[in-house]
């Protein structure tokens, strides 16, 4: 189910949408959950990630699109915006909050169709395997094989990936959790190692492809070993 908002203050242009997207659902069996909202600030205040793509009025009264576009990236990256807009040099404005795209009005359905085609694509280039992070009130969204390793200290997690790093509140267990299908290790108490960048293993310290040298604590390490050769195997 694709979940698609449309925040449109104009009832005539909202109807319009929403009747394109029920004749595309209909010609494309795509299933799609919408919700309408009559202003920017409706959607932007307590917003949640819920949605897959959103349609998003430029020219509102109160909060315009370009600003209730600021305050939901402040706490999700990931969902699709089209700007809807009379007018077309604010599409470069679009640029600042990674819009997809903009739609001129009136929107024919043409046009609708083809760049809903492009959010449904986008969208399907997602489906990775993937998992989630709070960070800094934000949520993030990381390929598990883009994760070289994450280490614990007392209450904070970070995540190293080969360009940046992401540091949290949490516990390693519960990130351990949430990787255990992605061939990870718990090389001791405070790393949790890709087996797949384990670049190889001196005494009892792991080097991983990004240079660093991670200790494997003594009673875990026969079982790291053998947690290794199977994945070097590809039996995991």
């Amino acid at each position: 189910m694709i979940r698609i908002g449309v925040v449109e203050d104009d009832e005539a242009y909202r109807r319009t949408l929403l009747d394109h997207l029920a004749r595309y659902s209909e010609e494309h069996e795509v299933p799609f959950d919408v919700r309408t909202f009559t202003d920017g600030k409706e959607i932007a205040v307590d917003y949640r990630p819920e949605f897959d793509v959103l349609f998003l009025d430029v020219e509102m009264a109160g909060m315009d699109g370009f600003e209730t576009a600021h305050a939901i990236r402040q706490v999700d990256t990931d969902v699709i915006i089209v700007f809807v807009t009379n007018m077309g040099q604010f599409a470069i404005k679009g640029y600042e909050v990674d819009a997809l795209s903009y739609l001129l009005k009136p929107v024919p359905y043409f046009a609708f169709a083809q760049e809903l085609g492009r959010s449904l694509s986008r969208l399907k280039k997602r489906e990775t395997p993937a998992i989630v992070l709070s960070v800094n009130n934000a949520l993030v969204r990381l390929d598990p094989n883009d994760v070289v390793y994450a280490e614990s200290d007392k209450h904070k997690i970070t995540v190293h990936c080969f360009d940046r790093r992401y540091t949290f509140s949490g516990t390693l267990k519960a990130l351990e959790e949430d990787l255990s299908e992605f061939g990870f290790f718990r090389s001791n108490n405070c790393y949790l190692v890709n087996l797949r960048h384990v670049s190889r293993v001196d005494q009892s310290t792991s080097v991983m492809a990004n240079g660093d040298a991670l200790q494997v604590s003594r009673p875990r390490k026969k079982a790291f070993l053998e947690a290794l050769a199977d994945h070097m195997g590809g039996r995991v």
